[in-house]
């Protein structure tokens, strides 16, 4: 990966349906780039069933790229949790979903100033709980040291961790869903999105996953 961001231009890292890494380096003299199940496709994403043959497309605009889903993949794309409708430009460090596979959009390179200010809305802020955080903090522990193929912490271990019932625990998780906006996502996909709200909203920090566990 230090190879790819000395290159000085995007990149995407994933695993393969062997859990092997995989880095795919955006090529700047190609402005479109598709992605899909079809072995032709720019990036092909092969073992995964739940990827269309033709799924999504990425294009190139100057040093930018946008991810683009009309409607071509049966199951959707999905950036930082959220399902796409149409496009979206991305930034560094955004996490993509195309069936089962997570990929991490990286762009290393920085930016040029932009004089134009983008109307996207500021992140809403959300109320909760000492106990709701504290078993949030838990759920995104495994994503201290790796943040684009850790998986949330399982209920039981969240359990473990705060010496509470798995009740307990998906009693929270139900009203951090919803809070959150993430409660009407498939189930599998529930966790994963929690917890990227939870870090990119600062509701969760590094300084929160680098504490150690409460101790009995």
């Amino acid at each position: 990966m230090l190879e790819a961001e000395r290159q000085g231009c995007a990149f995407l890292v994933f695993r393969d349906g062997e859990g092997s890494h995989r880095i795919v380096t955006l090529d700047t003299e190609e402005r479109q780039l598709w992605i899909g199940r079809g072995a032709a496709r720019d990036v092909a994403l092969e073992w995964d069933a739940e990827v269309s043959d033709v799924h999504a497309q990425l294009e190139r605009t100057g040093h930018d790229w946008t991810l683009v889903d009309d409607g071509l993949s049966r199951n959707g794309s999905f950036v930082n949790g959220e399902r796409l409708r149409g496009r979206r430009h991305l930034r560094d460090r955004d996490v993509l979903t195309f069936g089962r596979t997570v990929v991490l959009f990286r762009a290393p390179q920085p930016q040029e100033p932009r004089l134009t200010v983008g109307s996207e809305e500021p992140a809403t802020v959300v109320a909760i709980s000492p106990a709701q955080r504290r078993v949030l903090v838990a759920l995104c522990r495994p994503f201290k040291d790796s943040t684009a193929f850790a998986s949330p912490a399982s209920n039981p271990e969240v359990a473990a961790e705060l010496y509470l019932t798995v009740e307990a625990v998906k009693t929270h998780l139900r009203a951090l869903f919803g809070k959150f906006g993430v409660d009407g996502l498939p189930q599998n996909r529930k966790r994963l999105a929690l917890v990227e709200q939870a870090l990119q909203r600062g509701v969760v920090t590094d300084a929160d996953l680098a504490s150690p566990p409460p101790r009995r």
